[in-house]
């Protein structure tokens, strides 16, 4: 991931079902400043309660929730709409998938903050929220404001059920994972993961193995052959390459 080039962005702890209510305000046909007057009443009485600040937390929350599902990126609009389709398609505890690709695509930093909880994962069975700063601050720099980031999308993950508390100050140990056995939420959720490290290829493997994606499993047999936004190509006997078919991320 090319962290020079990425803005922090989710400064916020978010719970799931605030992201929740935003896709289905979307998918309601609101448009922006509908959406936008939806959540201020919506998080009036959580955030910022009785606060005037153009920029408070309530402000700053509605402003990632805006970004994820109402107003994203112009190269992510077509991503987000085949999100907001998979969101109508898949049984509601699946959903996370679609709110953790979209996060990823939109917020890189999410994806960062959750590549280094996963390698701790896979080495250690937990993960002390320290050790997390303290790799986030190696790669966007020796900054309060990226080590409190940090911990809001930490926080993010325990509210989202993908991480969990073990008893002991500040170290979390893995949720149950999410098995992801369609091969449309499996193409889509690896797209978001291309996107999220600016790439326009990978190694198949790398993708599906990818700490960022530590709350899923993946069934052996699920084939990305019918997913639209990817194209595969096969290097030598054992090795699958992944490429955007649906258009190049932004440089």
């Amino acid at each position: 991931m090319k962290a020079s080039k990425v803005q922090i962005g989710w400064s916020q702890r978010i719970p799931l079902e605030w992201l929740e209510r935003t896709a289905t305000l979307v998918l309601a046909g609101n448009d922006k400043n509908s959406v936008f007057a939806s959540l201020q009443q919506d998080l009036q009485n959580q955030l910022s309660i009785g606060g005037t600040a153009k920029r408070g937390n309530r402000e700053k929350t509605i402003t990632i929730l805006m970004k994820l599902w109402c107003v994203p990126p112009k190269q992510l609009q077509k991503f987000r709409n085949q999100g907001l389709q998979l969101l109508q398609a898949l049984p509601e505890n699946k959903h996370i998938l679609v709110h953790w690709g979209m996060a990823m695509a939109v917020y890189p930093f999410w994806a960062g903050v959750a590549e280094q909880t996963g390698r701790l994962l896979r080495l250690q069975g937990q993960v002390a929220a320290t050790h997390v700063q303290r790799r986030i601050r190696e790669q966007y720099g020796e900054r309060e404001t990226v080590s409190r980031a940090a911990r809001r999308v930490l926080r993010s993950f325990v509210d989202w059920g993908v991480l969990r508390e073990s008893g002991r100050k500040g170290i979390y140990i893995q949720g149950e994972a999410l098995p992801v056995d369609d091969s449309g939420a499996m193409g889509w959720l690896i797209e978001g993961l291309l996107r999220a490290n600016s790439r326009d290829s990978a190694s198949l493997d790398t993708l599906v193995q990818s700490p960022s994606l530590f709350p899923f499993s993946f069934s052996g047999s699920v084939s990305l052959k019918s997913y639209p936004g990817l194209e595969l190509m096969r290097f030598g006997l054992d090795e699958e390459m992944v490429m955007l078919s649906n258009g190049v991320v932004d440089p």
